[in-house]
């Protein structure tokens, strides 16, 4: 329901109780907000992330090539905590203006390559080591673009039934209902499409994969925000279900859910990842 007491003013100004859980990290500035340099690890891939889904997006494209033998893929991830504002630092500003996890930086060229959006680095990694992106003109447009279409969805799945639904401080019916009904939507488009496809982009499995999977899948398995796997009855998206099922029980892809998780059981997390080892005696 509305809330009659409201009214805009002319001029918004920044309340700190505004943003509900997240208010002690959400302003309308950008920019450091304190001097503090990133660790850097021995690899030529320095990854700054955590194991939200856009993070795990960035993760398992890390994983999926060393998989595919691509050992030059070797990184580090290091967590950045979003609860405690690590994001703000100047180091991590540095690689990332927005302030927003993942980003990374390319050591193995002449000169550093910083690289931060998530999107960007699944489509930089992929370029550079010509994997899980087609070169086909057809197909690689039809990969970018089921790239771009959750690079664009996201926000309304996160940041709007997300927010709304699990984290506003009150409850409201418009903002819920108008984001529910948009989540509702962006699962049929993808129902339909896995309804004639294995994959998002067709037979071959790609980064459009592995941007969309750890956003749609906690979905499928009630993981997440909640009640909503009931509350928007998410197994009416049975092509969703059986693709992100295949999806996420991709070897690379369990490693990559655990690389800089800070929570739940320790032996499901490797919260800074420096090797292979690191996975050891882990149950994904």
């Amino acid at each position: 329901m509305a809330d009659p007491t409201y009214t805009p003013p002319e001029v918004w100004t920044y309340d700190s109780e505004s943003g509900g859980r997240f208010a002690n990290i959400n302003r309308p500035t950008a920019g450091a907000q304190r001097q503090e340099d990133l660790p850097k690890g021995d690899h030529p891939h320095q990854l700054y992330s955590l194991a939200t889904p856009n993070g795990v997006k960035a993760n398992i494209i890390f994983e999926e090539l060393l998989e595919a033998g691509h050992s030059d893929a070797e990184y580090d991830a290091w967590i950045i905590n979003i609860g405690e504002g690590q994001q703000f630092t100047s180091g991590f500003v540095d690689i990332n203006p927005n302030s927003k996890i993942p980003a990374m930086v390319d050591h193995s060229g002449p000169a550093p390559i910083r690289v931060f959006e998530s999107g960007a680095i699944l489509m930089h990694m992929a370029e550079k080591f010509g994997k899980f992106l087609p070169t086909d003109a057809a197909a690689r447009a039809e990969t970018l673009s089921w790239l771009f279409w959750q690079v664009g969805s996201a926000p309304f799945i996160g940041g709007g039934f997300g927010h709304f639904y699990a984290y506003a401080p009150e409850k409201y019916e418009y903002p819920i209902n108008r984001y529910a009904m948009e989540t509702k939507r962006l699962f049929d488009v993808a129902n339909n499409r896995l309804k004639e496809t294995r994959y998002l982009a067709g037979d071959e499995y790609t980064i459009a994969d592995m941007a969309a999977a750890p956003w749609l899948a906690p979905f499928t398995t009630g993981e997440i925000y909640n009640e909503a796997k009931t509350f928007l009855s998410i197994h009416e998206y049975e092509a969703v279900g059986r693709w992100a099922d295949e999806v996420m029980n991709r070897p690379a892809v369990k490693r990559a859910k655990m690389v800089n998780r800070s929570w739940g059981d320790e032996n499901t997390r490797v919260p800074n990842r420096h090797s292979a080892s690191d996975f050891a005696g882990k149950a994904a």
